[in-house]
């Protein structure tokens, strides 16, 4: 299995993970909690997953460059 394709999965797995966590911070509300997470919790775990996904994507186009030249 190549590499571009690990980290192309992980960057999916990522941005679908962080969108979940943003969805789930909108239906917290102000205040209020979703699944036990406080709002704030959520839309710091939606950015740090958006910026997991954002370096894993950049990562796999690298990767498929490379293995592409060899």
């Amino acid at each position: 299995m190549k590499k571009s394709s690990i980290f192309h999965g992980i960057s999916i797995g990522a941005g679908i993970w962080g969108a979940l966590a943003l969805g789930g911070a909108w239906l917290a509300g102000g205040n209020g909690a979703f699944l036990g997470f406080p709002q704030t919790h959520l839309f710091y775990d939606a950015i740090a997953l958006t910026l997991i996904s954002i370096s894993a994507g950049i990562c796999a186009l690298y990767r498929m460059h490379a293995e592409q030249h060899r």
